[in-house]
């Protein structure tokens, strides 16, 4: 009896593995569906193209690409496809900086003249400060001289020398404001504190040891296969995007690679591959305005999210890890119209079961340009005035930005170069009254038409 009564109880736990299979397979399909969809609408309305995978406890469920990465040898988007990282290059960084600190080859908490006793100012605030944000280096990007020069290959201290002279934004560890000059400090200090490149340090101590072999420092004269081309989307449709030289984000955004190296990347980060437990606990612990070092830590769907953005010319990208569900997502993609995170966030919904819309799928409608007439003015937003008008066959809207205002309908139109759309309506009179722009992600405002 006890021999039958345990065949039976072994069939019964088969049945219930197989059934917890099927449904497992079932639910990855659903999502893997539902993603498809979402990002096919996206691409119609050309407003990504790239790269996507999501993983769940382990598992990809997605990893696919969309798009090409190369327009013009109609060359597909791949889960190979290498794409500028920019800003997601900072958690490298930060974890190299943890490597030396470990070590002790440095100390967080030392002052930057320790270890840098040339740099002005280095004994007010300590690497702490440099990897939280919250030093006070004047941002980079808003330097003139570095919009002039950064079509051309650089050095770390050539970049170094526009800010360092410059005082600082604010008292270290006063508060937070996003500063690529830390990062590219930080990157000079690996190479100073290790005696090695950036590159080379980065290779040796994470990508190696990970087997991330389709990632490294983007430079426009090594010959790098599977490489993506960046673009931006205008008026007029789909150019190639603005050089820039990336050997001026050193530090800061200068690295390259794929989502299936960026996963690799997400698992390690739940071991002690790289750096002790300990060492990640301090990693991802916030100082200010939910920074971390290297990482932002926030919520989103009630559940805790470790993630980073990246923007450069060309290319959008972002990556969220849900560590308590180990549930991550990535999407790297080589337009700069590309809207990460409106994307980010109905991924996740779709992997959570939470509520997202698929976008509809905009298309120019034909209408008569003489209904353009009616709607030329201007229109009172609260805070500014934009105005609308009529060029040609064209409506072209005119506020904080100028565009071309496609048609949708005779009352509905659509920018091509962002998720905006603006809809025109009359009164019981049939009289204009007002214009609402919708910029999306329930940012909707109304301008009444001024006589």
């Amino acid at each position: 009896m006890n021999t039958q009564n345990n065949r039976r109880g072994k069939q019964f736990i088969n049945v219930a593995l197989w059934v917890l299979l099927l449904s497992s397979v079932g639910a990855a399909q659903d999502i893997a569906a539902k993603v498809d969809e979402l990002l096919n609408a996206h691409l119609k309305n050309e407003r990504f193209n790239g790269a996507v995978l999501i993983a769940q406890k382990g598992k990809a469920i997605v990893s696919k690409g969309y798009g090409m990465a190369n327009f013009e040898h109609n060359a597909p988007v791949t889960p190979q496809t290498k794409f500028r990282l920019a800003s997601n290059s900072k958690p490298f960084t930060a974890l190299a900086i943890m490597q030396l600190h470990e070590r002790g080859q440095l100390n967080v908490n030392d002052p930057l003249s320790k270890y840098l006793p040339d740099y002005p100012k280095g004994d007010q605030f300590t690497i702490h400060h440099l990897l939280t944000h919250t030093a006070g280096i004047p941002e980079l990007l808003a330097i003139p001289e570095f919009r002039q020069r950064y079509t051309q290959p650089t050095t770390f201290e050539k970049t170094i020398a526009l800010f360092k002279d410059k005082p600082l934004d604010f008292a270290s560890g006063e508060r937070h404001r996003y500063s690529n000059s830390g990062y590219i400090l930080l990157g000079y200090l690996i190479e100073k504190v290790s005696g090695k490149s950036y590159d080379q340090f980065l290779r040796e101590n994470i990508f190696q040891p990970l087997g991330m072999k389709n990632s490294g420092s983007d430079t426009y004269r090594e010959l790098i296969p599977n490489r993506a081309a960046g673009y931006a989307m205008t008026d007029n449709g789909l150019v190639n995007a603005e050089f820039m030289d990336m050997t001026h984000t050193m530090g800061g955004g200068s690295l390259y690679s794929t989502i299936e190296d960026m996963y690799l990347w997400d698992r390690a980060l739940y071991t002690e591959k790289l750096v002790k437990r300990t060492t990640l606990d301090k990693l991802f612990t916030p100082f200010k305005d939910n920074y971390a070092y290297g990482w932002f830590v926030e919520t989103l769907f009630k559940r805790k999210v470790i993630t980073h953005t990246g923007g450069v010319q060309g290319f959008r990208t972002i990556i969220q890890r849900f560590v308590d569900d180990d549930v991550c997502i990535i999407v790297l993609s080589n337009l700069e119209s590309a809207d990460r995170q409106a994307t980010m966030r109905d991924l996740a919904a779709i992997v959570f079961g939470e509520k997202y819309e698929v976008p509809k799928v905009r298309v120019i409608a034909k209408v008569d340009p003489r209904l353009y007439d009616a709607y030329a003015g201007k229109y009172q937003f609260e805070g500014n005035t934009a105005t609308v008008s009529k060029e040609g066959d064209r409506l072209i809207w005119q506020g904080q930005t100028r565009a071309v205002l496609f048609p949708e309908s005779d009352t509905v139109f659509f920018m091509r170069a962002r998720p905006t759309t603006v809809t025109f309506k009359k009164d019981e009179k049939g009289e204009l009254v007002e214009a609402i722009l919708d910029q999306g992600a329930g940012r909707v405002t109304t301008g009444k038409r001024l006589k």
